[in-house]
């Protein structure tokens, strides 16, 4: 089997979704294997809320690869998103002397500012540049441009800090090594849109079971990233609202429903009747139906920040399993009244696979994909010889040995990794407090500094200056 292969998890609203491939010359991607673990009893709108049981779905996930591939796992790329994620903008000025050259030492230092950044409660995932401002043009790139103050606008992409330290803590206990930690949302931005889209701007929604992820893509650039605890599981309750068993409400949902119904079309005296005898008026269902599909619609087309309304030429691109209701695209022009409206069932990237359900172009795979492709380490560890995974008494008393002596191990990296992550606790909440303490010292002298005559003076001048400038442009 395969000697070099990338393996990724990527943990759903719904499922936990392991993927492994390999990268060929041509720059197409050959996916291995993928296995699939149900995240309801440990993921809740993609958060961890179980430690123990996700520590359970991922090692299964790591096991059923390795069983696959006959090859360890060494490491996994992990993608991340789920509620709670979204992005902040930041900006990090720099006075310099009169008509000093931006220097890339400069560019670095506000990059480092920006990053170094402290939010209550929350954890910087990524950074991502905007522009620079100098003087009163902005630019993508500033060095070797006189001037006598530079700013650099940043959006900071943030997680709760007990949402990411829950995730790395069950990786950690599984002994599963990360060997990188990708925002989800940003992988399958690159995946899935084209180059033309995110020049001329587009909104990329991404449906979940439970959660609804809103990226805004502006001249190449990420402009705002949210995520809405609202998915398709939520048309599955409400369907199951009509005394409706939730299995069976999901197939209604699926083979009778859609994002957009002509009521017209359908005849006053139609109905179903569900195996439990009850028996539910089709207009009733289309209605519950467009109503919550509406409501998802419309916290989406709220995140679209108003400076970009108008802009986003390349429209609004969909995919995730949600995007599969039947008219979802229309569902979309309806709402936000956009004429350019795409259902992204596939990846760009060129694909082979013989595993069922890759090629199915449903767009469930695209993000586990796009995990696949932003990989280049080799994730492969030793050959598994024999047939371990088939036959365990083959083994014998040498496998129990084994485990005997690597629970051992285990142990005692297990007594060190604990002592090891107090210290490292301590010393983050004595760095978190000396932290608050700084910016609290900035604040006071930030508010002294803002309050002068002098400065609200030069903020009216700057005002008058950008609405020049926009003018202009």
């Amino acid at each position: 089997m395969a000697k070099e292969f990338i393996a990724a998890i990527e943990l759903g609203s719904a499922k936990i979704t392991g993927i492994a491939g390999r990268k060929n010359p041509d720059g197409s991607l050959s996916v291995l294997s993928v296995v699939r673990e149900d995240a309801t009893p440990s993921i809740r709108k993609g958060l961890v809320y179980n430690i123990d049981k996700t520590v359970q779905s991922v090692n299964n996930i790591v096991k059923k690869l390795e069983n696959n591939l006959k090859t360890k796992v060494a490491r996994v790329y992990v993608g991340v998103s789920g509620q709670g994620i979204h992005s902040v903008r930041n900006v990090v000025g720099q006075d310099l002397p009169a008509d000093m050259v931006v220097t890339v030492d400069m560019v670095d230092t506000m990059r480092d500012a920006n990053r170094s950044m402290a939010y209550s409660d929350m954890e910087i995932l990524d950074s991502v540049t905007q522009e620079y401002r100098v003087g009163n043009q902005y630019h993508s790139d500033p060095v070797g441009i006189q001037a006598q103050r530079v700013e650099g606008n940043f959006l900071n992409i943030l997680w709760r800090k007990k949402s990411y330290r829950n995730l790395n803590k069950c990786f950690a206990e599984a002994g599963i090594p990360i060997a990188e930690m990708y925002l989800a949302p940003l992988a399958l931005a690159e995946s899935v849109l084209t180059e033309t889209e995110m020049r001329s701007g587009c909104v990329l929604v991404d449906m979940g079971a439970e959660t609804t992820t809103v990226s805004v893509y502006f001249k190449s650039i990420l402009r705002h990233l949210a995520v809405i605890p609202l998915g398709s599981h939520n048309i599955t309750k409400d369907i199951a609202s009509l005394q409706i068993d939730d299995k069976e409400a999901e197939e209604i949902k699926i083979k009778h429903t859609k994002a957009y119904t002509n009521m017209a079309e359908i005849d006053p005296r139609s109905n179903l009747t569900t195996s439990g005898g009850v028996v539910v008026d089709l207009r009733t269902l289309a209605e519950v139906v467009e109503a919550r599909v509406e409501e998802i619609v419309q916290n989406v087309w709220s995140q679209v920040p108003g400076e970009y309304m108008g802009k986003l030429l390349g429209g609004i691109v969909i995919t995730g399993g949600g995007s599969n209701m039947e008219n979802m695209d229309k569902a979309f022009k309806n709402c936000t009244q956009m004429a350019k409206v795409r259902v992204a069932r596939f990846v760009n990237t060129q694909v082979s696979s013989s595993v069922p359900g890759v090629m199915a172009m449903d767009a469930t795979m695209n993000t586990a994909i796009a995990l696949l492709s932003k990989g280049d380490m080799n994730c492969a560890g030793e050959d598994i010889t024999g047939d371990l995974f088939s036959s365990a008494a083959q083994a014998g008393g040498k496998a129990a040995s084994e485990r005997e002596h690597t629970a051992q191990q285990q142990g005692k990296v297990q007594t060190e990794e604990e002592k090891k992550r107090a210290e490292e606790l301590a010393a983050e909440q004595r760095a978190e407090q000396e932290e608050k303490e700084r910016l609290e010292r900035e604040r006071i002298e930030r508010e002294r500094r803002e309050n002068s005559w002098k400065n609200k003076t030069w903020k009216a001048l700057k005002t008058f200056g950008r609405k020049i400038v926009e003018a202009d442009e």
